[in-house]
């Protein structure tokens, strides 16, 4: 691994572990108040985005690169190591979580640790799997739409992406929040499942946001981005 790419590993990891971290710790303190947990997990991703947009780019989530390889945009050995990165963040996020918790008084209240972990992850309410699927497709298409259209179309002012892209993950969070737990994530799914065990479901928020973020670069892409003459 070259020094390039040891920067963007660290820059998706970090970024994506503070994602996870936050959120589930939001929705622990703060479950009940929607607009509070979507406030804090748009502000993660602003931070974020602002903090390590210049090494990686900021994508913080697997579907983002998932739709940065459909339209060419990286090859597939930069885009596993996105992923890697992503899901290595998220894991740590949701272990270490588990170990912070244990035995503290939220934990107790809660049943313990796992089980504040668990409800910090993704789940699936009052709606079925397929309606599931095309919330987080929906959802996680406005995000990369959103992503193309300020971060990567050059025509875009560049000081605004990080605040558009964190107020459109707080946007999703409140419209599907309810009923999905609005992931629009795969990683922000996987790192809590994995060390909760919670894995009900577990394809809405896979396939969910990997057709939304592919739907939603190449609608950018190959439609509204002005190509060269």
């Amino acid at each position: 691994m070259n020094s390039n790419s040891l920067q963007v590993f660290v820059a998706e990891a970090v970024a994506t572990f503070a994602l996870c971290f936050v959120g589930v710790l939001s929705i622990a303190m703060a479950g009940d108040s929607l607009l509070t947990v979507a406030f804090a997990h748009g502000l993660t991703v602003t931070v974020m985005v602002a903090a390590v947009g210049a090494v990686s780019g900021g994508h913080i989530n697997p579907a983002v690169t998932f739709g940065f390889l459909v339209t060419g945009r990286m090859n597939v050995g930069m885009g596993l190591l996105y992923w890697i990165a992503q899901f290595a963040g998220a894991a740590i996020a949701g272990f270490l979580l588990l170990a912070i918790l244990d035995g503290s008084l939220l934990a107790t209240a809660a049943g313990g640790a796992k089980e504040i972990v668990a409800g910090g992850t993704p789940q699936l309410s009052d709606v079925d799997v397929m309606s599931g699927i095309l919330l987080e497709v929906v959802t996680t298409f406005f995000l990369v739409f959103v992503i193309f259209g300020t971060a990567v179309d050059e025509r875009a002012p560049k000081y605004v992406f990080p605040l558009a892209i964190g107020l459109t993950v707080a946007l999703g969070t409140m419209a599907i929040g309810p009923m999905t737990g609005a992931a629009i994530n795969p990683a922000r799914h996987f790192g809590p499942a994995l060390a909760s065990g919670m894995w009900e479901n577990v394809v809405v928020y896979w396939i969910g946001p990997l057709i939304g973020g592919a739907l939603g670069a190449m609608t950018q892409h190959f439609v509204l981005m002005k190509k060269e003459a």
